[in-house]
């Protein structure tokens, strides 16, 4: 009988010990509870170091940073398991590009409020005199309107891509938005291409006429009568105000878009790795290996900063063109300007038409 206890007492023990080894793996195991789990926390290690000799950290560090394996299925885009980067771009477009582009904007619409202030609306100071002269042909004046139009609703619903989230949902609705932002994106895609055809029509029809001179330094260097009433230094057809910003649209909108197509024709133009390769001959270190879509992103940062910078721009140059200056605006309305306008602001470029008016003029003179 002491014998038969002494067996079960045994059995019971070999029982309990392969139930509280069990219980312990169990737990381990368990989210929550363990030491194994909590090493994995703490110190980054996986159980089981499945990764053999690759550090399970190196491992993680890069999935997190986009490294691509490769697959079997035609969208080779799904060998990246992780594609951190967007939450960069994303940091980057809600933080600095829109904080700095906002105070961009408001600045510069503070500066021309403060200079219309100070130095008010420039008049032609011998008055008008009724008699005009051609500025811009009718095609001259297509290729302006056609390029100032379509920028001007490219950066109305570019705005409103960037900032209209911030305050149209509370005004007209998160349907009306929704809505409003759809069809403003069709509306950017495709006036994208007229805007396009107006820089290569702008550039083909002025470029002669912007090539900078010695004219330019001196009319620079006398702050281009902006700044006191009664100073008018010489300048040709385009001033040096008018070239810089002729140069700036050219390139600010070649740059544009360049960006602009990488995004319509996303992993088909890839620009920056070959960009930042050139740019890296300089001592830079720019990453020159890009996956397709880190070249979306890189594009569609760069298209919101230089869209944010031109914008600046022309808001001056809208202000000028109107507001700003009396007579300048006929020169893309009608084309004709007063002469007392044309002299005060490109005295030089008068002088070349009226001689040339004068040679067109000198052999009808001689067979009379």
């Amino acid at each position: 009988m002491a014998a038969k206890i002494v067996r079960s007492l045994t059995r019971l023990s070999v029982v309990a010990a392969l139930m509280f080894f069990a219980t312990s793996f169990v737990q381990t195991d368990l989210p929550g509870m363990g030491t194994v789990r909590a090493l994995a926390q703490t110190t980054g290690d996986v159980p089981g170091n499945w990764s053999g000799n690759i550090s399970d950290t190196q491992f993680w560090r890069a999935i997190r940073k986009g490294v691509t394996g490769s697959v079997s299925i035609p969208d080779k885009k799904a060998g990246q398991l992780v594609q951190s980067d967007g939450d960069e771009l994303r940091a980057f477009r809600q933080g600095p590009m829109s904080q700095f582009g906002g105070w961009l904007l408001i600045g510069s619409l503070i500066v021309l409020g403060l200079f219309y202030v100070g130095r008010g609306r420039i008049q032609v100071e011998a008055g008008l005199s009724g008699r005009t002269i051609e500025r811009f042909n009718a095609f001259e004046r297509f290729v302006h309107w056609l390029t100032a139009s379509s920028f001007i609703i490219l950066a109305l619903t570019g705005l409103n891509m960037l900032y209209g989230k911030y305050v149209l949902p509370s005004i007209i609705g998160k349907s009306a938005f929704a809505s409003l932002t759809m069809f403003g994106k069709f509306a950017h895609d495709w006036i994208a291409w007229a805007f396009i055809l107006g820089i290569i029509l702008m550039f083909f029809s002025w470029v002669r006429h912007n090539i900078p001179n010695m004219t330019d330094v001196r009319w620079i260097l006398a702050g281009g009568g902006m700044f006191s009433a009664g100073v008018h230094p010489p300048a040709k057809r385009f001033n040096a105000g008018q070239k810089i910003i002729f140069w700036l649209v050219i390139v600010g909108g070649a740059s544009l878009s360049g960006s602009g197509l990488a995004l319509l024709f996303p992993f088909e133009i890839e620009m920056f790795a070959a960009t930042f390769k050139v740019i890296n001959q300089l001592g830079t270190n720019f990453p020159t290996e890009l996956s397709p879509i880190q070249e979306t992103q890189y594009a569609l940062m760069w298209h919101g900063v230089i869209a944010l910078v031109m914008i600046a721009i022309i808001i001056a140059h809208i202000y000028i063109g109107s507001l700003g200056m009396e007579g300048a605006f006929d020169a893309v309305g009608t084309g004709q300007v007063d002469i007392n306008w044309a002299n005060e602001h490109h005295n030089l470029w008068v002088q070349e038409m009226e001689t040339m008016d004068e040679n067109a003029a000198a052999p009808n003179r001689g067979t009379e």
